[in-house]
């Protein structure tokens, strides 16, 4: 198999870029399944891309900060005839907010992608959240290298368990020289050595260690601190090298600068090597536990060394069953303790060695090439396997030509009418707030989709009803009579969600600011009322509204709570109603009903919530059993309904329950990225065309409306409001897939095109 790499490399000075080159070492090794035309794209923190004589297997550089590399990179990559991409994330390496920049890359690549994570953080931002799981969803695995980052990627940023592997991080493949050089060097000779490598910054808190030697050298006298490495380039470009002359000067304040010595060189792993094995003990001071993985410190237990550390995360783990010993942060007090400690004793100096060089036996580079082989070839497999799925799912042949006829028949200069007679509206019945609100969601996604003229129009007139039926507390009315005269008081929670969930839409995807500023008015006007929501569907829908504005304003925490609260009764009803042969949110399943999991799937989508999700899928899947076990949709009919060890009421089956389902399962597949949701999205939509229990369409060739309902003796031919934008918002919706089944279809294409030139 070929590889491509996208990672620093080496010769700049990076511990990432020196993994990625033992990795791509490691890997390669193994020639029977390895190309030898496997590449790095290396990452460059420099505009000019000769500034690093890279070696031979670099093939394309990226400037970290130049957008469009990124862009030309995925295009070589797909273009390389690669068989597998791996992928090293550190949030520093890549461009723009928090390294946002690799993004596109990743999202174009299509080669199965393996990413390594070396930083996971306990409290990210919004942006290093979003990042993270974002790279998950591209990626076919994500290699982690402690046990605590797979419970960070799992609690904080919802990533599948299934989705990671632990593989602990690589050492080199080398044993101790009994004729070391630098044991006779001048820092080392007749001394005893403690030691500290690394990039050096002022996070690795290497002045605990100045500050301890007044009492280690009290005792011992001829102990000598080397600190090998070169200052962090970042910090000698903000402020040189005034941390490594505050050292300095600290310790000609303590009166041990005899004893401390700096060796400011970027040295190879053999050097490296040689250094550890020839310090007695090996140091990380490090002032803070937020480090997952630290490269040096896998280093040191390679090689056999007796490390005395803080308790970083890594350290906790790495350093466990006495390979190791612990102090606490900035604790030179603790840490000269155990220095004199294992100094007095060294026959438990000689016990921590060969504890960590025991361990570090597995760790080494041979070994953990293995792994990741393995790890390549199943993601490849599983790729494979994709492909032979790519026969398309929607057939936009078999869709009728999208058409407002009927909606522009229903809708005069007050809103959209209730009901019609057959094809002809029925004014007697005059309009209502939920038929409003989903003619404005329409019209905003046939805009998207079609570029529709005639929606563009119409939008305001519905935008116009809602407001017209405002209440000054924020609250809304529903039923309105052709004279325009208001017909209730309050409306109902359905009617008041239905709105939040159109509104909150438009202020995601308004045409033009002006449609969004008003509608964000009503919106915010509204919010009040949200506490005194009960009704399930009410909060469901309400949940939608809110999500979608959400991602209009990703950053109001307000917002936020408001959603998190309007969820919690949704996911108690479910606690308390579930039952081993019943997932459902009630004791019976009546009408609207993929409004619930798809609420929770939309609360899931932005917020993360795993209980959500979990309930969502779990509440979809009994949906599935009682309603797609035949083959096509058999949606529960409103004479009767479902309730729990009853028989199901197969007529009358609505339009909004198709609706419903067909918005579920896109979002399903929005949140999850399974292809099998695009396939009962559609199977979902046909019900509209005929694939249903009487094999009749509700769909109207000739009025370009629906009929209102499947009954027991055929279908119910009057065309009102609800079952016609239930039916158009599904086709739209379908089209919005159809967009996704383009993408994954030609990249499948395009690969296959590929695999077969090679072969």
């Amino acid at each position: 198999m070929k590889i491509a790499y996208i990672s620093t490399y080496p010769p700049r000075e990076c511990g990432i870029a020196t993994f990625n080159n033992n990795l791509l070492k490691a890997i390669g090794h193994d020639t029977e399944n390895v190309s030898a035309d496997s590449f790095v794209v290396a990452m460059t923190d420099s505009e000019n891309l000769n500034e690093y004589e890279y070696p031979k297997e670099v093939k394309y550089i990226i400037r970290q900060e130049n957008q469009k590399d990124y862009i030309r990179g995925a295009d070589y990559i797909n273009t390389s005839l690669a068989d597998v991409c791996i992928m090293e994330h550190e949030f520093g390496i890549f461009g723009g907010e928090s390294g946002v920049y690799i993004l596109p890359l990743i999202a174009r690549v299509q080669q199965p992608l393996i990413t390594i994570l070396h930083t996971i953080l306990k409290d990210p931002s919004f942006m290093q959240l979003t990042i993270i799981r974002e790279i998950a969803k591209y990626s076919a695995k994500i290699i982690v290298m402690s046990h605590r980052a797979v419970g960070f990627l799992t609690s904080i940023y919802g990533i599948p368990l299934d989705k990671i592997q632990l593989i602990e991080h690589g050492v080199p493949d080398l044993e101790k020289r009994s004729d070391n050089p630098v044991k006779n060097s001048l820092p080392f000779k007749n001394k005893k050595v403690l030691f500290t490598f690394g990039l050096i910054s002022r996070n690795k808190g290497l002045e605990t260690v100045v500050e301890a030697l007044p009492e280690i050298v009290a005792k011992h006298p001829d102990v000598m601190y080397v600190i090998l490495g070169t200052t962090h380039p970042g910090v000698i470009k903000n402020s040189g090298e005034e941390y490594r002359d505050s050292l300095k000067r600290l310790a000609r304040k303590l009166n041990v600068e005899d004893n401390l010595t700096f060796i400011n060189k970027f040295v190879s792993e053999e050097e490296l090597f040689d250094y550890l094995t020839a310090a007695d003990m090996y140091i990380t001071p490090y002032l803070n536990e937020a480090q997952i993985t630290s490269g040096t410190l896998s280093y040191a237990i390679g090689s056999g060394a007796a490390v005395v550390s803080t308790p970083y995360w890594h350290a906790q783990e790495l350093l466990a069953d006495n390979r190791g010993k612990l102090f606490d942060f900035r604790d030179s007090s603790g840490l000269s303790q155990i220095v004199n400690e294992l100094f007095d004793d060294p026959s438990r100096l000689a016990q921590l060695k060969n504890n960590a060089y025991e361990y570090g036996k597995h760790l080494r580079w041979p070994n953990t090439g293995k792994v990741f082989i393995a790890t390549l070839h199943e993601a490849i497999s599983v790729a494979k396997t994709k492909q032979d799925e790519t026969k398309p799912i929607i057939d936009p042949d078999m869709m009728p030509a999208f058409s407002m006829a009927h909606i522009q028949r229903l809708t005069d200069d007050t809103g959209i009418v209730q009901h019609a007679k057959y094809g002809i509206p029925n004014l007697k019945e005059g309009y209502c707030l939920d038929d409003n609100s989903r003619a404005l969601i329409m019209a905003i996604l046939a805009y998207q989709q079609n570029k529709s003229k005639v929606a563009l129009e119409l939008l305001p007139v519905y935008l116009s009803y809602i407001q017209y039926m405002q209440l000054d507390d924020g609250n809304f009315r529903n039923f309105l009579s052709f004279k325009r005269e208001y017909l209730d008081e309050v409306g109902t929670e359905d009617s008041f969600g239905r709105t939040i969930w159109s509104l909150g839409y438009l202020i995601n995807n308004a045409p033009n600011n002006s449609y969004r500023e008003f509608a964000k008015d009503l919106f915010l006007k509204s919010i009040p009322h949200f506490s005194q929501l009960h009704h399930l569907r009410g909060l469901g829908n309400t949940i939608i509204g809110v999500s979608s504005y959400l991602k209009a304003h990703p950053y109001d925490e307000g917002m936020i709570n408001e959603m998190n609260k309007l969820a919690e009764p949704l996911k108690a009803a479910y606690r308390r109603t579930k039952a081993d042969d019943w997932h459902w949110f009630e004791d019976k399943m009546t009408y609207d009903n993929a409004i619930l999991p798809l609420a929770l799937l939309s609360h899931y989508e932005t917020t993360r919530d795993q209980e959500s999700l979990d309930i969502a899928m779990e509440s979809m899947q009994f949906l599935d059993a009682k309603t797609l076990d035949k083959g096509y949709l058999n949606p529960v009919g409103n004479d009767g309904w479902l309730y729990k060890g009853k028989e199901m009421a197969i007529y009358d089956q609505q339009a909004i329950e198709t609706m419903a389902m067909v918005l579920m399962y896109f979002k399903a597949y929005q949140v999850t990225h399974d292809r099998q949701y695009i396939k009962k999205m559609y199977l979902s939509y046909q019900w509209f065309l005929g694939e249903n229990s009487l094999r009749l369409p509700l769909y109207d060739y000739e009025t370009k409306g629906c009929g209102d309902g499947l009954q027991m003796y055929g279908v119910n031919r009057n065309q009102g409001a609800e079952s016609t934008l239930a039916y158009w918002i599904s086709h739209l919706i379908v089209l919005k897939a159809l967009e996704f089944e383009y993408e994954f279809i030609q990249s499948a294409e395009i690969f296959d095109t590929q695999k077969q030139a090679i072969n």
